[in-house]
This record gives structure tokens, C-alpha cells and sequence, in this order.
């Protein structure tokens, strides 16, 4: 039985474990998702699993049990900062993603009392953009050209919500 870190009204959001490598890889490559995220390797995966830092999470729709998406978030106890640095549905349209991302902050500020929520995304992902924005989270800026893909050079659209942003919505 999977232990289940965030319930949602439709998810169940759990760690990741080894044998859920295949389908976030999956996911990650699928045609609708791969200009938005960074594909990992099964190493790289299996990694984000052992690392005290990285939380590797699947979302499981809860009347079937499937898995509809994952996240990658890496956590600086330091500083109190949650950094997602990959969030993927395969099932669209229904509100997997808002969903798992209200879920995922509301873990990030009420259970790890981390005090800043971050993410990045690329400009073109149009649907990305206005799920952060009516999350509540802030356009902090956008570093230009920071990324080279096969495309060329890419711009990094940050966002992030404060604690205190949080808890006042």
C-alpha cells in the first residue's frame, strides 16, 4: 500500500518509488508535455528518489487508482525554500494540475513550513502561466536566454508565492 503524503478531493499525491520510474518517464516524453519539461534518465530518477533534498512525486486518481501525472520538487531546509521544478499530467482537462498544485503548496506551507514557493516555466506554455497565476503566485521576472535546448536559447519565467501571500488567500 502506498503512503499517501497530500489527498486532494480527486488525487492522492505519494512518493515516488522505483517502479514508478517507467510511467513518469513516460509522461515526461509524451508529445503534449516535452517542450514544457526536462526529461530525466531512470539514474537521474532513481536518484531524485534516495535524495534527502528531492521529493519525486506521482499523482494517483483516487477512484482508479491510476497515476494522472507527477512532480520533481527539490526542498532547501536552509532557507525554508520549495523549488517545483517539474509538474506533468497525463490526463487533461480534468484539473489534474490545478489540483495537485494547490495540493503540493498547501503540503509545501503547512507541513514543511517552508516560507517561499518557486517554480519556473517557458514562455510558450501558455496553459503553465495561467495555472500559476490563478494559483496566486507572483511573476518575480524572466531570465532571458537561460536555458539552450535543441530550439535555442530559451527564457525562464519565474514565479513564486510567500508564506504570508499564501495564508493571506
Amino acid at each position: 500500500m502506498m503512503k499517501v503524503l497530500i489527498s486532494t478531493e480527486k488525487l492522492n499525491i505519494c512518493l515516488a518509488k522505483e517502479e514508478d520510474i517507467p510511467i513518469i518517464m513516460e509522461i515526461e516524453n509524451d508529445e503534449e508535455n516535452k517542450s514544457f519539461i526536462w526529461q530525466g534518465t531512470y539514474e537521474e530518477h532513481l536518484d531524485e528518489i534516495n535524495s534527502d533534498t528531492a521529493l519525486l512525486l506521482i499523482f494517483r486518481e483516487k477512484k482508479e487508482d491510476n497515476i494522472v501525472g507527477y512532480a520533481l520538487a527539490r526542498i532547501n531546509f536552509k532557507v525554508d525554500v520549495f523549488e517545483l521544478r517539474r509538474i506533468a499530467i497525463s490526463e487533461k482537462k480534468c484539473g489534474y494540475g490545478k489540483e495537485s498544485l494547490l495540493g503540493i503548496m498547501k503540503y509545501s506551507f503547512e507541513k514543511l513550513n517552508t516560507n517561499r514557493f518557486w517554480l519556473d516555466v517557458y514562455p510558450h506554455n501558455h496553459v503553465g502561466i495561467h495555472l500559476y497565476k490563478s494559483s496566486g503566485m507572483h511573476l518575480d521576472g524572466i531570465m532571458r536566454q537561460s536555458y539552450k535546448d535543441e530550439r535555442g536559447y530559451l527564457d525562464q519565467m519565474i514565479f513564486s508565492i510567500l508564506k504570508e501571500e499564501y495564508f493571506a488567500k
